[in-house]
């Protein structure tokens, strides 16, 4: 029995290895896990695909962050390929390191523990690989559309350009984004969310200074996100776009 005691010592004493923490191979999508250490947040499951040439070269990589819609929401990681970036990864390169969370069943990407956990998941990403805090692209569909809107209000200028396709949004998020560069995408015909919610996001950032890209699909419903995806020109764009530095905040006088 002495050495049934030494192995349960020893078993306590050794790191856990998990899946998530084998190295990504440049080229093969793996999962991930990002564990938020506090109660703000919570564990979040992604998808990470690092680009092939990564490691070759002392250099950095843009980001890509991609988020699904609802139907794919839950603990199955391999529902996330089935549209978008996570889809095409496997078939086709794209010169970005391409992170793609799963947001847990029956929550939002706006909810703010999930929110604390995509802030969390993309800090690690920065630290642990070649990332380009300089330009980290935010892109989502219908539900992710929606959630690519929030992050971007809710973080203004940590992103180098923003690609919201179908998502319902609040007008006044538009306030806080006049400076950066949007390209939006909707089905005209789309009666899950309807045009009116990209519309009226985009006349607040016209108002607010921004010069938005605005695709409208005619015979579109609410898939517009499979040829949006399918367009390199997209890709192209979002990298000829670095973030913005933050205006300073105004000082504020003491008080007599």
């Amino acid at each position: 029995m002495r050495w049934l005691k030494s192995l349960l010592l020893l078993a306590l004493i050794l790191p856990v290895v998990s899946a998530s923490a084998q190295p990504p191979q440049p080229g093969v999508q793996v999962a991930q896990t990002y564990r938020h250490p506090t109660q703000v947040g919570e564990s979040i499951d992604y998808l990470l695909s690092l680009p092939p040439g990564y490691g070759v070269e002392k250099q950095s990589w843009p980001v890509l962050i991609f988020l699904h819609g609802s139907g794919e929401r839950g603990s199955n990681l391999s529902l996330v390929k089935k549209h978008g970036p996570p889809k095409l990864v496997d078939s086709r390169a794209l010169p970005f390191i391409v992170v793609s969370p799963q947001c847990p069943s029956g929550a939002r990407w706006k909810d703010d523990a999930v929110l604390a956990s995509l802030q969390g998941m993309l800090d690690e990403i920065s630290r642990k690989f070649s990332a380009d805090v300089e330009r980290v692209y935010l892109t989502g569909l219908s539900l992710g559309g929606e959630g690519t809107w929030h992050w971007a209000w809710k973080e203004p200028y940590r992103f180098a350009a923003i690609a919201p396709i179908c998502g319902r949004a609040d007008p006044e998020w538009g306030r806080s984004l006049g400076h950066l560069p949007t390209w939006v995408f909707h089905g005209a015909k789309d009666t899950a969310v309807p045009l009116s919610q990209s519309e009226a996001i985009v006349a607040v950032l016209r108002a607010s200074g921004n010069e938005p890209r605005f695709t409208v699909y005619p015979e579109a419903g609410h898939d517009s996100w499979t040829e949006s995806y399918a367009n390199d020109e997209l890709y192209a764009w979002l990298l000829t776009f670095k973030k913005q530095p933050e205006p300073p905040k105004p000082l504020v006088a003491p008080k007599p």
